[in-house]
């Protein structure tokens, strides 16, 4: 008898072409499928909670699949995390009802974006951090950031060539910039994000903060509806999931 998984994943995107399979190039969603097919020997197709863009990591990251396999608890952990590469990895495993949903169940999803404040480049954060050089006001920052937070609509900091596509209305319930040192840390919490949403709005928030915008003129891009005014759009390096949050918890961990 089958039963629905599922697992919390922790992965550095560095590598891979996001988390949605793409023929021929390297994803999350790929090394997922190939690694159960090595352990359970069956085609399973798994579903992710967020699709993250190229480059983009994850510490937090949920999916959904279900499996005829009755392995035991640790062989199913540790044999995931056998054959994954070692830049991706299963954090923890649950048995879940057959009607949860993945997507659609999560209450809301959690980002950080992290920039390093320096003029002088960090070989250890390169690959997790976007360098701004210059005097970043955190101040002015919070300010642009509380003009987020509500239900808007954020065509103006969507993908252009996604953004017609789809409903463009988010609930963002909190956004907020903070300074550890030469960290500075966006941290915002919505019901879901459009397509290079963080990213874009990163890329206007460093402008307020350097002093390019005003915060008059980041509330401006929300109201006039246009995508060409946000941004530019910061680096995917930048970018990492921090969890996948639910009404209620998955049910019986493995």
């Amino acid at each position: 008898m089958a039963t629905k998984m599922a697992l919390i994943i922790e992965y550095d995107g560095t590598c891979y072409y996001g988390f949605q399979l793409q023929v021929g190039l390297p994803t999350i969603q790929g090394e997922i499928e190939k690694a159960l097919w090595q352990l359970t020997k069956e085609n399973i197709r798994v579903m992710g909670a967020g699709r993250t863009d190229a480059g983009v990591h994850a510490k937090g990251q949920v999916i959904s699949f279900w499996t005829e396999s009755s392995l035991e608890v640790e062989r199913f952990i540790h044999g995931l995390n056998f054959y994954l590469p070692l830049d991706i990895a299963v954090k923890a495993v649950y048995k879940v009802n057959s009607n949860f949903n993945v997507r659609h169940d999560a209450r809301n999803r959690e980002y950080k974006y992290y920039i390093l404040n320096s003029w002088t480049r960090s070989p250890i954060r390169a690959g997790y951090s976007y360098r701004v050089g210059g005097y970043l006001d955190i101040g002015a920052m919070n300010r642009a950031c509380e003009f987020l937070v509500g239900e808007h609509d954020f065509i103006s900091f969507a993908s252009s060539k996604e953004a017609g596509m789809m409903n463009t209305i988010r609930r963002v319930y909190s956004a907020e910039v903070k300074k550890d040192n030469e960290l500075v840390i966006f941290n915002i919490v919505a019901s879901a994000f459009l397509p290079h949403q963080v990213r874009n709005t990163v890329g206007s928030l460093v402008r307020v903060g350097l002093g390019k915008m005003k915060v008059e003129e980041f509330c401006s891009i929300i109201s006039k509806r246009k995508r060409a005014l946000a941004g530019p759009t910061a680096p995917a390096q930048g970018l990492c999931l921090m969890q996948v949050n639910y009404s209620q918890s998955f049910g019986e961990e493995m």
